[in-house]
């Protein structure tokens, strides 16, 4: 690609690749580019369907900006609704864990909201969790690499205020039908989520009573298809199961608290 040296060269390439808000990422990359040939690289990258986040480097998450490393599942603006769900649910929580954690967009947020939580993420993907590490250290955060509750430090068996579990929800046979962005970019265990989109969500379930406070929350995030099911999930493992939806970001949480006094 010949470098790109004004704004309406940078809006005319990406739009000519189809980005829809061409305008809007034009000016993202003007900002975060260092130089001019950083402009041009930055802009070839999202025209061969790079997520935006991933050529930015960040992505704009709960007011945060959150490093996105190359491999790594982008935080997506729906998932603010988990977040302010949680901070509900929980207000004064002094115990968070983020589990499939991706970049540890969740932790990070809900930290910032808390004041003083103790912070643990965890991912099954390295490059997850060294992304993610980065990303809560501000909150004095521990991220942990492993397969869901296995990565964790038995020390918080029992005493999980929130946690918030982003699990991956999209039913094996639709992953084909996903954007190239998250088809081509991201990871696949961090899409992929089994024959009914839910079998990452039953594993967590499984395990969630007996990691969670009295009166703790597990909240994750479904499609409305999915979301009675998810509920009977829940409610099948002894908690008290809750949905709730935001119309304007077409989002989808469904909670399941553990009794306070069981």
């Amino acid at each position: 690609m010949p470098p790109l040296t004004t704004t309406a060269s940078v809006v005319a390439a990406l739009r000519a690749a189809g980005c829809v808000f061409a305008e809007e990422e034009a000016e993202l990359i003007l900002t975060t580019a260092r130089t001019p040939d950083d402009v041009t690289a930055m802009v070839d990258r999202r025209v061969c369907g790079v997520p935006l986040e991933v050529v930015l480097g960040w992505a704009e998450f709960a007011g945060l900006r959150i490093a996105v490393d190359p491999g790594v599942f982008v935080p997506r603006r729906r998932t603010e609704f988990l977040v302010e769900r949680a901070l509900a649910a929980v207000p004064h929580a002094s115990v968070v864990v983020d589990l499939c954690c991706g970049s540890g967009a969740l932790g990070a947020a809900l930290a910032a909201s808390l004041d003083g939580a103790e912070l643990h993420a965890a991912d099954i993907d390295p490059a997850a969790v060294r992304c993610a590490r980065r990303n809560i250290a501000p909150y004095g955060g521990h991220a942990h690499e492993g397969d869901l509750f296995t990565a964790l430090p038995a020390g918080l068996r029992g005493r999980v205020d929130i946690l918030a579990a982003n699990v991956p929800y999209v039913p094996t046979g639709d992953v084909p039908l996903l954007p190239g962005e998250a088809r081509d970019h991201e990871p696949l265990v961090a899409l992929d989520g089994g024959t009914d989109g839910l079998d990452v969500l039953r594993r967590v379930a499984a395990e969630a009573p007996r990691w969670l406070a009295p009166g703790g929350c597990l909240l994750v995030e479904t499609s409305e298809r999915q979301e009675p099911h998810a509920v009977d999930v829940l409610r099948g493992v002894g908690l008290i199961a809750g949905t709730a939806v935001s119309e304007e970001r077409a989002a989808h949480v469904v909670t399941g608290t553990r009794p306070a006094g069981g």
